[in-house]
């Protein structure tokens, strides 16, 4: 159908890109040109997801990745699909997946690359059999200056506040894209009629606070104190009204609802995974950039998601993020870490 008079006229995420990038001195066109890898790349995970009951792409590849785990064919499918996309793009220098062990030095070796791509093909991949939604996660670093390609590690390396864009894309009952520059965060919807992604919600902001918390309680007797009474407070209605729970499972999904009704969504360090689970690079740190510019907050439960200084590219660690009453309530139920060990939290008996 076509638009109306007086209606506003559809906006594409090419061209919403293209308007960002003048935020950027001496921008030409190739930041731009790198995001449009990533859409496209989106656009083909999209359709494989959609068709997954019909083809062959359904269950493990009976191989795992670096971390030990079981991959799916889902996940080698999106890593090699946002692996191509991204790797003709001459100003991407280095691409880091969460499904390969070391970052990729782009053939090229253009001496015009100036971005490293981070990214986590398919997050939740396990839920895809049951129907469950799934997600894709980037992160988008420069440069730093006197970097070459013998040192790949270098370019990922970087604390999230030097992000220059971050973003995911969730495949669920539509397919929505999520992403910041650094200049707010914008919503767009993958539009099966004209076949692009369509601004459709324009300038996030979380909501103050919400109404649901995300976790996976079946772990929680293995949280930290800290953890367990603020879930204890979030159900008892200490903080204005009593809390309902909604844990899908997948990161992006999670996160997506908690970013657009605000809330908290919480990944605790446990007895066994004291370091957390999720990945800083791949998933906290896009996750949190998105939080922060949205007006929420993302933390390991000891300091800033963003300041935090990565020492592998596969570094794990907690996540809790979500609406500013919660995250401002978390904060005061913090140990404050011994000066001996760096520690303060403490696991129930």
């Amino acid at each position: 159908m076509e638009k109306g008079q007086g209606e506003t006229p559809l906006i594409t995420i090419a061209q919403h890109i293209l308007q960002e990038q003048r935020r950027f001195p001496g921008a030409t066109g190739e930041f731009s040109f790198l995001l449009s890898g990533i859409t496209l790349a989106a656009k083909q995970i999209q359709a494989k997801v959609r068709r997954a009951g019909l083809t062959d792409i359904l269950g493990d590849q009976d191989s795992a990745n670096v971390h030990g785990e079981v991959q799916q064919k889902l996940d080698l499918y999106s890593n090699e699909v946002l692996l191509r996309a991204l790797s003709f793009r001459e100003s991407v220098g280095i691409l880091a997946s969460e499904e390969n062990e070391h970052p990729a030095i782009m053939p090229h070796k253009s001496p015009v690359a100036k971005y490293a791509v981070v990214f986590d093909p398919l997050d939740g991949s396990s839920n895809i059999d049951v129907n469950v939604s799934v997600g894709t996660t980037f992160s988008i670093l420069r440069r730093p200056e006197g970097a070459d390609f013998d040192d790949p590690a270098r370019w990922v390396l970087q604390p999230g506040r030097r992000q220059m864009a971050a973003g995911y894309v969730v495949y669920g009952s539509s397919t929505v894209m999520v992403y910041t520059v650094g200049n707010g965060v914008h919503g767009f919807t993958l539009d099966p009629a004209v076949g692009a992604f369509v601004l459709s919600h324009e300038n996030i902001k979380m909501p103050d606070q919400g109404k649901y918390y995300s976790v996976n309680e079946a772990y929680r007797d293995n949280f930290p104190d800290e953890y367990i009474t603020f879930l204890n407070e979030l159900r008892s209605g200490e903080l204005n009204h009593p809390y309902a729970s909604r844990y899908i499972g997948s990161m992006v999904a999670d996160f997506h609802r908690t970013l657009l009704r605000g809330g908290v969504f919480m990944y605790p360090p446990t007895r066994d995974f004291a370091q957390g689970k999720l990945r800083l690079l791949y998933e906290a740190n896009p996750i949190a950039m998105l939080a922060e510019q949205a007006g929420g907050s993302a933390t390991d439960g000891r300091q800033r998601i963003l300041d935090i200084q990565p020492e592998d590219i596969h570094q794990r660690t907690p996540l809790i993020v979500g609406s500013r009453v919660e995250m401002q309530r978390f904060a005061e139920l913090l140990v404050p870490a011994s000066p001996d060990t760096g520690q303060g939290m403490a696991f129930p008996p």
